[in-house]
């Protein structure tokens, strides 16, 4: 009798474990955190990006005190609605653009754009430490102009979700212009330069450290044309009310047509960015 053998039953196949990546919102906020992390180990970018707009409160603040005219409204409270705007434009425009700017000089978007990572997760994680910085600025000049310059916070609602608006308007368009002109610096050594040097010229046309309406008319029209105008009579009519509407140039805060511009740069910077962002440098072709 011959002996058989048993043949063992095959094993099945080992199903083949597929992991799913990873979601558009995970990436970024992941890299958000990364970029905000990033952002706060540089101290002397949060140094100046928190102090400056701070110092220059106390020194406006300081040497122009009094009522503006008749109006009950103080210059310090005039200084501290007016530089939210100007803090808020900071955070996006300029150190975004610096930001950005660095990063493709130093090779760190040719890097990102040759990884599995999305490149709108890049964008992603740089609107969240805009954001997170933005809103800790707002913040501390808030609580200085309230402690020392008897800046008034709104009770109403209608208040606040106008601050909302203008600001979420603002801080988009704002960041959008920032992206689209991290392009025109040819270096990131040339970037504060040429990034900053315009930002400093708006805030003195649009209304920041001058009234708006002891300018030359041809100053106001090119403040107008630009978003810092808009969010800094946004954030006036907010925290000034109705009896800061009379130092405006038409006696009212024109709500309607700050909502329009800055809307109009949100839909501007968009397009800006898509026709003009480069993940090279100008020396990688």
């Amino acid at each position: 009798m011959s002996d058989t053998v048993a043949a063992s039953p095959a094993a099945p196949p080992r199903a083949a474990t597929s992991r799913r990546p990873p979601s558009l919102a995970a990436t970024g906020w992941s890299r958000g955190l990364v970029e905000t992390k990033m952002f706060f180990r540089e101290k002397d970018a949060v140094v100046f990006t928190f102090a400056f707009p701070i110092v220059l409160l106390a020194i406006f603040g300081s040497i122009f005190q009094g009522q503006l005219g008749d109006s009950p409204i103080t210059v310090s409270q005039l200084y501290s609605a007016g530089l939210i705007g100007a803090g808020v434009m900071s955070v996006s425009f300029q150190n975004l653009g610096i930001g950005i700017a660095g990063d493709r000089d130093d090779g760190t978007l040719k890097r990102l754009a040759g990884t599995p990572l999305p490149r709108s997760a890049y964008f992603i994680g740089k609107i969240i430490s805009v954001l997170v910085v933005a809103v800790l600025e707002i913040a501390i000049l808030l609580t200085i102009g309230v402690l020392l310059y008897d800046l008034n916070l709104p009770s109403e609602v209608g208040r606040w979700v106008t601050f909302a608006w203008v600001f979420l308007l603002g801080i988009t368009g704002s960041a959008l212009l920032g992206v689209a002109v991290s392009s025109l610096p040819r270096s990131a050594k040339s970037a504060s330069a040429v990034i900053s040097l315009p930002f400093v010229v708006l805030q003195f046309i649009s209304g920041v450290f001058i009234p708006f309406t002891e300018m030359p008319e041809w100053l106001m029209r090119i403040a107008s044309f630009f978003p810092l105008k808009w969010m800094c009579q946004g954030f006036r009519s907010v925290f000034l009310g109705d009896a800061g509407a009379a130092l405006e140039m038409t006696g009212s805060y024109e709500l309607d047509r700050v909502a329009l511009v800055l809307a109009a740069w949100v839909a501007g910077g968009l397009i800006l960015c898509l026709t003009t962002f480069r993940w090279k440098s100008r020396r990688d072709g």
